[in-house]
């Protein structure tokens, strides 16, 4: 990585250059802030090393100039001994560090290498960031030879209007793979319209597919398109669709045969033209051999079979997509200096994830959410990734008198539980849901109540949808 060192000392800079180059560093050294602002402009720096004092003029016009780029350098400054507190002020503008002089060398060697690592983290996580945006043709999160596998085949199969099955485990990233089919395909500008096929009733789940007429149910007060049709040239994505009811199997077959659908209750039938795309997280061949789903259907579907390995598998993605579920909630939260320690990362990467992808994502976000400062160690996972039980406070133990409150301690003790409960279901809210003892639709209710699920969620809540 390439470091500039700043100093109006000429000695200065030539003891720092050889100091840094021997620690295997490309460094380049600049007399003057005008000449630093020149090699920021022409060359890419990754760490500035910058005194506060340079003759008439001041080592915050480095720093300020530096961290104007998008994927800013780190900038460590160097004060007079007993002097610190104008470096202190400087880290408020977005300084890495500070050291006094004289420095230790092994002391300065250490903070360039957290410098570096930190800095080389946010470039990482910009990458990883622009690498979901649609329509860049990038979505290759998962460096495994695995993942590779299936994201060639998500090429090959955007391009034909082939029904899709995609197989894996709970929380795999199977929306993900079917976003990626369809932003890669020509059908990109179109809707994609998801449905999860176990978290409605049989009636509902029909309506919602194939739309109805005003007067066929109670609560029909006019006539509603499904998705098939609302999709228009988009894709519809019917997620666990292992899960959905035989008798509406048997219609979808149908459906698929000759590419109609018949509203719940109309006499007519609607052409659609959009894509289905189908995942599962069963074995479909085990559930048709036991009477469950419909094997004429099963061949329907599994025209393309892309299935998903499971996190444990390609351990070697965990790092990479732990700092892009951070990046996220850096976002987020506007903290954009949160980051992963080494002993955390190391971590995780031993953790065999049974909750995959979408139990990994819930970990970071609990980790970002309730750390104190930016340096996210070990204490910030969840105790059983440590190898402990999660302490469990004894009413005795809760203090009780001025400044209690009942309700926040009620409210705090069902933020836990809920966040236990997604936890040790692997990241799947139904199962979540049914280890609370709530119905799916109140375990929701309370995870937006408590700020915990996300955009779409909240706006199915507050429409009142059945999912």
């Amino acid at each position: 990585m390439q470091i500039l060192v700043v100093d109006d000392e000429l000695s200065m800079r030539e003891y720092l250059d050889v100091l840094l180059s021997r620690a295997g560093h490309q460094v380049t050294t600049a007399g003057a802030v005008k000449d630093a602002l020149s090699t920021l402009e022409s060359e890419r720096v990754d760490l500035v090393i910058s005194d506060m004092k340079l003759g008439q003029e001041s080592g915050l016009s480095v720093l300020r100039a530096a961290r104007a780029y998008p994927i800013p350098p780190e900038v460590i400054l160097i004060t007079a001994f007993g002097t610190p507190s104008a470096a202190v002020a400087a880290m408020r503008e977005g300084a890495y560090d500070y050291i006094c002089k004289p420095f230790d060398n092994e002391e300065l060697k250490l903070l360039v290498q957290k410098a570096l690592e930190k800095r080389e983290l946010l470039r990482e996580n910009k990458q990883l960031r622009s690498s979901l945006i649609p329509g860049t043709g990038n979505f290759w999160i998962g460096q495994s030879s695995a993942m590779q596998q299936v994201w060639s085949l998500v090429e090959k199969v955007a391009a034909s209007r082939s029904t899709v099955l995609i197989s894996g485990e709970s929380g795999t990233g199977k929306e993900l793979v079917a976003r990626a089919i369809h932003w890669k395909s020509s059908r990109a500008g179109q809707s994609f319209l998801p449905i999860n096929c176990a978290a409605l009733a049989e009636g509902v789940l029909e309506s919602e597919l194939f739309g109805h007429v005003k007067g066929a149910f109670t609560g029909a007060v006019t006539n509603r398109p499904g998705l098939l049709v609302s999709a228009g040239e988009g894709t519809v994505f019917l997620d666990e669709i292992g899960e959905m009811p035989l008798p509406t199997q048997v219609k979808l077959l149908r459906v698929l045969q000759e590419r109609k659908v018949k509203p719940v209750g109309s006499a007519g039938e609607i052409a659609f033209e959009a894509r289905l795309l189908a995942a599962t997280n069963k074995r479909l061949e085990g559930e048709v051999k036991a009477g469950r789903f419909r094997q004429d259907l099963f061949y329907r579907l599994n025209v393309i079979a892309i299935e998903l390995p499971p996190l444990r598998d390609r351990p070697g993605d965990i790092r990479t997509l732990a700092n892009f579920f951070l990046a996220q909630m850096t976002e987020e939260l506007g903290r954009p200096n949160l980051h992963f320690s080494a002993d955390a990362l190391q971590l995780l990467e031993n953790y065999s994830f049974p909750g995959n992808v979408r139990q990994l994502q819930n970990i970071v976000e609990r980790a970002a959410t309730l750390s104190e400062t930016d340096l996210l160690g070990p204490i910030t996972l969840p105790a059983s990734l440590r190898g402990e039980k999660e302490p469990v406070a004894s009413i005795s133990e809760i203090a009780l008198g001025p400044g209690f409150s009942l309700e926040r301690h009620l409210d705090e003790a069902e933020r836990r539980h809920l966040l236990a409960a997604l936890e040790k279901a692997g990241g799947v809210k139904t199962r979540a849901a049914e280890m609370l003892g709530l119905t799916f639709r109140s375990f929701r209710y309370r995870l937006a109540k408590q700020g915990l699920s996300d955009k779409d969620e909240e706006s199915k809540l507050a429409n009142g949808s059945h999912e």
